[in-house]
């Protein structure tokens, strides 16, 4: 025993400590982290990451928490956030009406919120393929009174196209803003948007290639 411990006074003896005198500050040593020890320090790390971003959330305000959460429901999720909006379906909901166009009908349901659109329990913007002008549809009648902000739009909407479509949810939402109060109908009136358009598609006849066309006439 007492030959281990001299031989191992030996060799650190031997041994090049460093001085604490020098002024230079040594390097740290190259260490090398095995698989499991750089799985450690990158969960650290996204820890970090992750308390350092929770205050920026908490800051928010809760409306602008809600209205990010609704922004990013699609899908299911979508869905069933305007099952919640609508308990018991569109027919027992106290503000509806129905708007016809061509050969589309549209069921609309009126509640107070921030403007948002909804159609077959898709955003009005995915359903209506981002088309200005259809989307202005839906709005036109809110617009028009100065209440796009106020009121979220849910629409049940079937038959036609989607340009006969968004017709008729204007129809809709101009007929269930006159049941919110009979003090609307004047200037929807005016713009003309409690009219039904009863124009549609002349069906073709016999003997015709189309509603009107003839068939080409050769005297000889």
């Amino acid at each position: 025993m007492a030959l281990s411990v001299s031989s191992l006074a030996a060799a650190l003896s031997h041994l090049s400590l460093p001085s604490t005198s020098t002024s230079k500050p040594h390097p740290a040593p190259f260490l090398r982290l095995h698989s499991t020890s750089r799985c450690a320090v990158s969960l650290a790390l996204r820890a970090s990451a992750a308390e350092a971003a929770e205050p920026a959330e908490a800051d928010l305000p809760a409306e602008e928490v809600v209205a990010v959460e609704e922004d990013a429901l699609s899908g299911a999720a979508l869905r069933k956030y305007v099952k919640q909006r609508l308990p018991g379906g569109f027919a027992a909901q106290r503000i509806t009406a129905t708007g016809r166009r061509k050969t589309a009908s549209a069921r609309v349901v009126l509640q107070e919120g921030t403007g948002k659109v909804f159609i077959n329990f898709r955003d009005a913007k995915e359903y209506l393929q981002g088309n200005p002008i259809w989307m202005e549809y839906c709005k036109v009648p809110l617009a028009t009174l100065g209440f796009e902000n106020n009121y979220d739009v849910f629409v049940k909407v079937q038959g036609g196209g989607l340009s006969g479509q968004a017709q008729a949810i204007c129809l809709g939402v101009a007929r269930a803003l006159v049941k919110i109060s009979n003090a609307n109908r004047v200037p929807l009136r005016s713009e003309g948007l409690l009219t039904r358009d009863t124009r549609i598609v002349e069906r073709k006849k016999a003997g015709l290639k189309k509603a009107r066309k003839r068939p080409q006439f050769s005297k000889r």
